[in-house]
């Protein structure tokens, strides 16, 4: 099991620990509710630096990953993110990713290159660097896997900019969302600061070399010592993104679910002129109409639904499976997603949550399950 630059922060800490993709993570240092409104209320911090980095440059950067992602690549210019993921050849996602734009940083490019870091998910690195070998041929491409050296913690909540404005020269409210700086911070140099999250609370991602990663965790707690910080974990982290709706590879996508089908069709660009995989079946499923949906649902009841459970009509027809549950501390009551027929998609549509012997009462709603800050 591998280590993270900061486990010795956490074990500091009194974390509970666990193994997730290969690493010891913390789940959480307090309670997963207290932790979740913290971030909803003012900020917290994750260490999530066992996500993969991939760095890919070249002339033929930008068209390799048209040919391999989903999401309109030529629309970035440098500076700028993209929501993507990496369609199989059988209609389903490979994984769900982060597009990084760096054609400006200079201790990343040449002329005349066009330069790109991915960041996928931790527990699909190996996967994923192997599928875009594969894609990557015939394609002026170099692709470097800086994974191993690459730290990276999330900031979350409304009192970030706030708390780490003391801590930088870049002027952390002019980064839009889903747009990067690089610069110096927290007294270390080339780091990324990344205004995107997991949350919905706002915030900010900070990636650096992961033997400046303790520094970084030490002053961002200094920092906002005074506005209420603590340290998250895996666990709130997946409280916060379910009411945001937002797909957990693994649970709620995988490969054999349809970007269409999770609602992810709009960073699904059917009309961009390059060719991806499963591109054709896309066309026709979005021309057909998908036959199953991702929802979202709330139940009264206090039991929480869980992964695979089975979804049934109110008259006792099995319509599909949950993919995610939990309860949301925001709205004290038991939330998840799932996927059901299409005819059962409708928000107000009552469902049945089969949990064992008993059945459980939900209704279809949209997502988010809840609107930060307001």
């Amino acid at each position: 099991m591998k280590n993270t630059p900061l486990t010795e922060k956490h074990l500091a800490l009194g974390a509970k620990m666990a193994e997730f993709a290969g690493y010891n993570m913390p789940i959480s240092y307090t309670t997963i509710s207290d932790e979740h409104q913290a971030v909803r209320q003012a900020l917290g911090v994750f260490d999530v630096s066992h996500m993969g980095e991939f760095i890919v440059k070249g002339k033929d950067a930008t068209a390799f990953l048209q040919s391999a992602t989903s999401n309109d690549v030529s629309k970035l210019s440098p500076g700028e993110i993209q929501y993507s993921c990496l369609p199989n050849k059988k209609g389903g996602i490979v994984d769900d990713l982060l597009v990084y734009r760096l054609d400006d940083v200079a201790e990343m490019t040449t002329a005349g290159e066009q330069t790109y870091m991915l960041v996928v998910n931790a527990s699909n690195e190996i996967k994923d660097w192997r599928w875009l070998k594969r894609l990557s041929r015939g394609f002026e491409v170099k692709m470097q896997n800086i994974s191993a050296k690459t730290g990276l913690i999330a900031i979350q909540g409304p009192k970030t900019v706030e708390a780490l404005q003391k801590l930088t020269d870049i002027d952390l409210k002019s980064i839009k969302y889903y747009n990067f700086q690089r610069g110096r911070f927290a007294g270390c140099n080339n780091v990324i600061v990344s205004a995107t999250g997991y949350t919905g609370s706002g915030g900010f991602e900070i990636y650096a070399k992961n033997k400046d990663l303790a520094k970084i965790w030490d002053k961002v707690f200094k920092a906002g010592a005074k506005l209420g910080i603590k340290p998250a974990g895996l666990g709130a982290r997946d409280t916060l993104r379910l009411e945001m709706g937002y797909c957990l590879y693994g649970n709620d996508i995988n490969d054999k679910t349809s970007p269409l089908e999770a609602g992810l069709g709009w960073i699904t660009k059917l009309n961009k002129a390059a060719d991806f995989p499963s591109k054709a079946r896309f066309q026709k499923q979005k021309a057909e109409g998908v036959k199953r949906k991702l929802v979202g649902f709330v139940l009264d009841e206090r039991r929480v639904p869980r992964h695979d459970y089975v979804i049934e009509s109110k008259r006792g027809a099995t319509i599909g499976v949950v993919t995610s549950g939990t309860h949301s501390p925001t709205l004290d009551k038991p939330i998840g997603t799932g996927y059901v027929k299409t005819k059962y998609a409708e928000p107000g549509t009552k469902i049945m949550i089969v949990a064992g012997s008993k059945k459980l009462e939900a209704v279809v709603t949209t997502v988010p399950f809840v609107t930060p800050g307001v």
